[in-house]
């Protein structure tokens, strides 16, 4: 029971920075609030794209440990979201969904730009997270 409590996820999360902590609880409100706009094609994609993240990032940690791989959780399922939001950004409902869809579009755009430089450092040799 004692590896379970030390060897999860979130308890890796838990022992980075605020900052970063912060950082991680903020990505997973803003993709999760996808569940209010559900009537929005908009919403049910990145819905999508969150549930298929979780389950890869899982899996991922499950093999390789808490190291810098994990990012490519994230360039798998939100670069395609990020471009699909993009492409279609003059089509987002007015409104709090419109507002939702542009902050979840800037948080998601932001963490790739770190995820794939994460990936990217994984495969040259750095592998540690923190």
């Amino acid at each position: 029971m004692q590896e379970l409590l030390q060897d999860n996820m979130m308890v890796k999360i838990m022992a980075e920075p605020l900052w970063l902590q912060a950082w991680v609880y903020w990505m997973m409100i803003i993709n999760t609030a996808a569940v209010f706009f559900l009537k929005h094609p908009q919403a049910k994609f990145v819905l999508g794209a969150w549930v298929g993240n979780v389950i890869t990032m899982t899996i991922l940690f499950e093999a390789v440990g808490y190291v810098r791989l994990l990012g490519l959780s994230h360039v798998i399922w939100w670069t395609p979201l990020v471009i699909y939001l993009f492409m279609g950004r003059n089509q987002f409902p007015p409104g709090k969904v419109a507002t939702w869809l542009w902050v979840l579009l800037i948080t998601n755009s932001a963490s790739l730009v770190i995820d794939y430089i994460d990936v990217v450092r994984y495969f040259m040799g750095d592998g540690a997270l923190g």
